[in-house]
């Protein structure tokens, strides 16, 4: 009799320790819905997701960087600037705004993404930090992206030759895409280079420049027509 009285207090104190132990799981579950508010807080990375999970953006220092997605799979580590990484439903990346300045360069990048592809469009500034002649650009940039040779297609296409480790093919290969017109092109500049050139310039399908409308350096201005051999065809 004194052993079975025995069990039962210790069931009853078995059973007491998982009510207490579920009522401290249901706390907290509803504890994790509730707003709350923060005065200051120092976080290295956040991740804005859904409620599925599926990451939608990303706020994270340089160290922690999200090294970008295609189709839903991570891209290879590499080092990316502190900022927000943005991403689609599709598990992709789709712009981001970024920035960095150290000893020898500083920069700030907007980037909007074309879908399922790389950058179309940029909001940017660039300059070195080293030497007299501190170089700066900054303006907006246009590119095209080819719909026949996507991000995901390009990065896996790339990845192979550079494991074939041979320089030579590897050129040879972005030269022969390019003239396909298969790889980024720029299309459109507005802003100052680093020639100390303010204005618009525009370039081809194929990249190259055909109309240039600009003040340089000197306060001159220069308006400017080119063929696609880079001749001018008419110019003020």
């Amino acid at each position: 009799m004194e052993k079975l009285l025995k069990e039962v207090r210790i069931l009853k104190i078995y059973a007491l320790s998982l009510t207490i132990l579920f009522a401290l799981l249901l706390f907290m579950s509803f504890k994790a819905d509730v707003k709350q508010k923060f005065q200051e807080i120092d976080v290295e990375r956040i991740n804005i997701v859904e409620k599925d999970g599926t990451l939608k953006m990303v706020i994270s220092n340089e160290a922690r960087q999200h090294s970008g997605m295609v189709d839903g799979k991570e891209m290879s580590k590499r080092e990316r600037p502190a900022g927000m990484i943005f991403f689609n439903g599709m598990g992709e990346e789709c712009g981001g705004l970024v920035y960095k300045a150290d000893k020898e360069s500083a920069g700030m990048v907007y980037s909007v993404d074309q879908y399922r592809n790389d950058q179309i469009m940029q909001l940017q500034f660039s300059q070195n930090t080293t030497g007299a002649d501190k170089k700066r650009s900054y303006g907006l940039k246009l590119w095209d992206q080819s719909d026949d040779f996507p991000l995901a297609a390009r990065t896996k296409y790339f990845d192979s030759l550079a494991a074939l480790k041979n320089d030579t093919l590897f050129d040879k290969e972005v030269q022969r895409l390019s003239d396909a017109g298969l790889l980024t092109t720029e299309r459109l500049f507005v802003g100052k280079n680093t020639k100390g050139e303010v204005g618009l310039f525009i370039r081809d399908e194929k990249g190259k420049p055909r109309i240039k409308i600009y003040i340089d350096k000197n306060n001159k201005t220069v308006i400017a027509m080119l063929d696609e051999h880079g001749q001018p065809v008419s110019a003020h």
